[in-house]
């Protein structure tokens, strides 16, 4: 038996002075900085146990070293993850559709709902669809213009651009969708 215990510790200290000693985790973290993406990528199967999919050097390079520490030194607290879990257990998580949501057999509101031909999908997307009125104020005077499915018309004239509007009303020209305010999401105009 003594022959044992003593062949265990001379097995132990054999294996102290044969293991080299581990580089610092900044050293470990700053070897990352040289490797390549492919060599990244090995070292992120070694680490993590699988394969990834990402490409960036600069995501690997922290996901590596993210897991090299938590490895080392504990990962997320237990206090953290039970706090998180309180946390996902709060949320108002739906997970299902309301039972009066729309059906897909349902047909819109014809009262409700306004279609519109748009050519080829060239459509603006500034420009809003046909049936809507653009107001604006300009010199004290109210400026209403219909959002035809072809042009616009003001005053029964029916006009090719809001641009072309916006001369007819100053006599100078102007880009119609800031004349309307439609540029700005805060729809001012000056």
């Amino acid at each position: 038996m003594t022959a044992k215990k003593t062949t265990k510790r001379t097995s132990k200290r054999a294996a102290k002075k044969t293991a080299k000693p581990q580089p610092s985790m900044a050293a470990r973290i700053a070897e990352l900085e040289t490797m390549t993406t492919d060599r990244l990528r090995a070292k992120y199967a070694e680490v993590f146990g699988e394969q990834t999919r990402s490409r960036s050097a600069a995501h690997l390079r922290k996901k590596i070293a993210w897991r090299m520490q938590a490895n080392e030194e504990g990962g997320v607290s237990e206090r953290a993850k039970k706090r998180a879990a309180e946390i996902a257990n709060d949320a108002d998580v739906r997970t299902r559709a309301p039972q009066d949501a729309a059906k897909k057999n349902d047909a819109p509101d014809p009262k409700r709902t306004r279609t519109s031909k748009f050519s080829g999908g060239s459509h603006d997307l500034r420009v809003p669809v046909a049936g809507t009125v653009l107001t604006r104020t300009y010199k004290k005077k109210a400026i209403s213009v219909l959002v035809l499915d072809e042009g616009f018309e003001f005053e029964g004239t029916v006009y090719k651009s809001l641009s072309a509007i916006a001369r007819a009303v100053t006599g100078t020209s102007w880009n119609g969708f800031t004349f309307f305010g439609l540029n700005k999401p805060s729809g001012k105009t000056r």
